[in-house]
């Protein structure tokens, strides 16, 4: 994640209380993505599947569809730059180094599909100290660009704490 990886003005120091205060509190729309038909191919052929509804327009039409769908996992490509309002917060202090993913899952209203205008809006739905490290949740709401509910995503990052040797120096 671009320009992530520390607070800016800040040391990097990860602030615990500011995290967990920071539980419900939901960032800025982010500028719409437009979902373009050669990206989906691009992402559905780095993905290794062949299903021609993320190929092929015809195939996509003879289903219903007014266009290419994007594969399930597709909305990584701008979710995770959504997500990074929140770990570039230097409120919060998050150190991108000390950053793991941890868990994701989307639900959908509708498909993804090449043409679309997608904005997100993340939101910090559960921060917690798990085994030593801080467990946050994010959901992030993705609408198409009349507002239309398209999918939520739920994505879970893992901020490793400072150990004893870290704090020390």
């Amino acid at each position: 994640m671009p320009g992530a990886h520390r607070a800016p003005g800040g040391d990097g120091a990860l602030s615990e209380p500011a995290i967990l205060k920071a539980v419900g509190r939901s960032y800025p729309p982010t500028p719409p993505y437009e979902v373009g038909r050669e990206h989906i191919r691009s992402f559905a052929r780095a993905i290794g599947d062949d299903s021609l509804i993320y190929r092929d327009v015809a195939t996509a039409r003879a289903m219903g569809h007014p266009d290419v769908l994007a594969p399930p996992t597709y909305p990584v490509v701008f979710t995770q730059e959504a997500a990074e309002q929140v770990t570039g917060d230097p409120e919060l202090g998050i150190d991108f180094d000390h950053l793991v993913h941890g868990a994701q899952r989307f639900v959908y209203q509708r498909p993804i599909r090449a043409g679309d205008r997608l904005s997100c809006v993340v939101v910090i739905e559960e921060a917690k100290s798990l085994a030593g490290n801080l467990a946050l949740t994010l959901r992030t709401e993705v609408c198409g660009a009349d507002g239309e509910q398209v999918l939520t995503e739920w994505s879970t990052l893992v901020v490793r704490t400072a150990g004893p040797a870290e704090r020390e120096g």
